[in-house]
Parts: C-alpha cells; sequence; structure tokens
C-alpha cells in the first residue's frame, strides 16, 4: 500500500496546531500574498516559520498554497517569496497558475511542486503533461469520478491528492466570476465573497420589482449553494483509485470544526490502513462531523451521475450544527485538580459539557464550580469573549482538548 495522507487546512498559527495535535500527517497555509483565501488569517513570514517548526517537531509536512492566478503586479514579490519558503523548510508549494510554475523552474527553487485543484486537472493526459514539466503532485478537480481517479492512476504515475471533507464551490474547479462580477473581490485572487451563499430571487424581465422565490421559502433560495463534501465512507475505494494524500477544505473554518473533523479522519484513516479488507464507516465518526457547523453532506462527483445530482439542492437551509464550541483548554493544574480554559461561548455553572481531546475517547464533564483566571474569585457564568476561567474536574484533562455544549 502506497503511504496514505491526511491533510488538514491551517489558516493561522493556532490552527496549525490543532490540525497537528488532532492527527494530520501534513498542512496546508497561506502566507500573506499569493494565496486563494485571503479572508482566512493566513501567516505573516514570522509565524510561517514557527509554524513549520512546530509541525516539523511533530514529523508533519507543511504545504504553502501560491495558488491565485496572478495579475503581473502579482509577480514582483514572488522570487522573494519564493526564496524564503525555501528558507523557511516548507516541503512544497501549491500552484496553479503556469507563469508561477514556470517562475519557479526559472529560478531553480527547491521546493517540490503541487497542482492546486485550480488548475483543474480532469484526465491523465493532462496529469502526464504537468508531469513532464517536473510537478510532483496533482491536487485532482472536484469533478472527477472514482474510475476517472483510477484511470490517471493507472496511466500516470505521480502524487494524486483528493478533496474528502469539507465545503464545495458551485463554479467549476472553484474558479467562479459572481464575486468578481457583484462585489469586484476576485475569487480567483483569493478574495471571494461566497456570492453563492446569498439569498436569491427570480425577477421576470417585464415585472421589475416583483421578487418571486424559486422555493417556497419567504426568506429567499439558496439555489447556487452547495452541500458540503463527505467522503469518509469510501475511503478504501479512494485509496484502491490511487489516491494518497486526503484533503480537508477549510482555512477559515474554526479550532472546533478543525479539530473534529481531522480527529473523525485520523481515526477512520487508521482503522483503515490496520485492517484494509475490514473496514466500515462507524457511526461515532459519522456523529462527530455532525456536531460541527456543516451544510447537508453529499459525495459530490465521486460516485458519477448519482453524485451529481446531489451536489446543489434548491432550498436548501444554511448551516446545521449539533454542538455549540464553549472553551479551548490551556492547561491542567495537579495540585488544584482544575482545568484553565479559555471561553470561546458562553456557559455557566450547572452546564453539562462534553471534553473532545487530542487523542482517546471524548468525555463528560458538569461544570459544578468556576473560577476567574485572574483573580480566583466564584463565578456562576462565563460570558465574556477569550475569558480565562478555571473549571474543577475529577481527572486530568490534555491540553488543547475543546470543550462544547451538544445542542
Amino acid at each position: 500500500m502506497r503511504r496514505i495522507e491526511l491533510l488538514a487546512p491551517a489558516g493561522d498559527l493556532e490552527k496549525l496546531k490543532i490540525a497537528v495535535l488532532y492527527g494530520a500527517d501534513a498542512v496546508y497555509l497561506g502566507g500573506q500574498q499569493f494565496s486563494l483565501r485571503a479572508g482566512a488569517a493566513n501567516f505573516n513570514n514570522e509565524d510561517l516559520v514557527k509554524g513549520v517548526q512546530f509541525a516539523h517537531q511533530h514529523n508533519v509536512k507543511v504545504y504553502v498554497a501560491a495558488n491565485i492566478f496572478a495579475h503581473n503586479s502579482d509577480l514582483t514579490d514572488l522570487p522573494e517569496y519564493l526564496q524564503f519558503l525555501v528558507a523557511a523548510g516548507v516541503d512544497g508549494v501549491i500552484v496553479s497558475d503556469p507563469g508561477i510554475i514556470d517562475t519557479i523552474m526559472q529560478l531553480q527553487i527547491k521546493l517540490p511542486i503541487h497542482l492546486s485543484t485550480q488548475a483543474n486537472t480532469t484526465n491523465w493526459a493532462s496529469a502526464a503533461f504537468w508531469k513532464r514539466l517536473g510537478i510532483e503532485r496533482i491536487v485532482l478537480a472536484r469533478e472527477l469520478s472514482l474510475q476517472e481517479i483510477k484511470e490517471i492512476r493507472q496511466r500516470v504515475d505521480i502524487e494524486l491528492e483528493a478533496f474528502i471533507h469539507g465545503a464545495m464551490c458551485m463554479s467549476y474547479s472553484g474558479r467562479c466570476l459572481l464575486s468578481n462580477y457583484m462585489t469586484g473581490r476576485d475569487a480567483n485572487r483569493g478574495d471571494c465573497a461566497q456570492s453563492c451563499r446569498w439569498k436569491y430571487h427570480l425577477v421576470e424581465e417585464k415585472r421589475p420589482g416583483q421578487y418571486f422565490p424559486v422555493e417556497e421559502d419567504e426568506r429567499g433560495t439558496y439555489f447556487m449553494s452547495s452541500k458540503d463534501l463527505c467522503l469518509m465512507e469510501y475511503i478504501p475505494q479512494m485509496v484502491e483509485a490511487g489516491v494518497t494524500s486526503f484533503k480537508i477544505e477549510g482555512r477559515m473554518k474554526s479550532i472546533h470544526y478543525l479539530a473534529t473533523v481531522v480527529k473523525a479522519y485520523r481515526q477512520a484513516l487508521d482503522t483503515f490502513i490496520k485492517n484494509p479488507a475490514a473496514y466500515q464507516i462507524k457511526e461515532q465518526w459519522l456523529d462527530e462531523i455532525r456536531k460541527v457547523s456543516h451544510r447537508e453532506y453529499t459525495t459530490g462527483f465521486l460516485l458519477g451521475d448519482q453524485g451529481r445530482t446531489a451536489t446543489v439542492e434548491p432550498g436548501q437551509k444554511s448551516y446545521t450544527r449539533l454542538a455549540a464550541f464553549v472553551g479551548l483548554v490551556l492547561s491542567y493544574n495537579q495540585e488544584s485538580q482544575r482545568i484553565i480554559v479559555e471561553q470561546r461561548n458562553n456557559f455557566k455553572v450547572g452546564d453539562k459539557l462534553e471534553i473532545m481531546t487530542p487523542s482517546g475517547e471524548n468525555k463528560s464533564l458538569r461544570v459544578t464550580a468556576m473560577f476567574d483566571g485572574e483573580t480566583g474569585e466564584p463565578l456562576e457564568v462565563a460570558p465574556h469573549p477569550q475569558q480565562i476561567v478555571e473549571l474543577s474536574v475529577q481527572q486530568r484533562v490534555e491540553p488543547m482538548s475543546m470543550l462544547r455544549r451538544i445542542e
């Protein structure tokens, strides 16, 4: 069996650490320039170096996205940035623009090049072309079926990476013009306004001012808003087809989303690797990924025509979730038997919470006593964002564990 990689998003340094601790084999991130997620916090040069050091200390690789479709002005700072990535020790660069690829080749930048999904590689001939140019990995277009992935693998010996979980775009391989047209924010340069998530009504040409809902919903519709991808059930088929890197979408998602999804897929992949023939999806993994904020899940295009009818559903509502993230565990005080928690959502004495740890099973916690982290005074409620509080516990809790309230 080829090495299987779980690849997680890292929108900032905190998220990188969460992804690493919760089980990622590799993370992908963006710097302050050249990345298609301008809305994420991203990494300045200092944090990027720190992130690479932290990841490498845990034997985790770091790939940096430079996957915009560059305009002339974008190219000025590119050579210096690429040299910085080499000096920082990153393990690969994710690129979609042929001009950026050519710059890397001309400058003889010693970085493995991963071809971004934005380059929409959908056939083996394209894969072979990119391999001849020196590309080491292709991030496959989301529009491919299992059979198409398998044929690419059979014809071209190159690393294949595919999305396994997360938000999808209604545009072809994410190459959308809606945002730029409607707001002036160019999705292909990292500044998507997510126009497809807005509410729309239909207006007939000769009836201006009369807005007809596409579905019977007084608030409008989400008919361009895709469902979220979830392929946990199809890990064996994807491995058989030739995928070796399983990519989770979500550089702009919360640390709770990231930790929950990475841990669930870590458990699923470990179970598969241990005994591929006996792999079966466990309901507890599905329960976990339902707890995070998400749209209805779909298999996307993986199953062929069956999937294509299920990516966008007219009238579907916005996100749902089954749990609310309320606090991040910073440390454990053995002497006082308390955990020090950074509040992320309102909670109070008497609440029953769930503790999700980086490793091991989830635990239950009844908040019986809470104290101000600075003064030590008793508290009844933690209402302030990022307030530091201490909670009495009966057993040790790992740092970077998460407290959540089931809803």
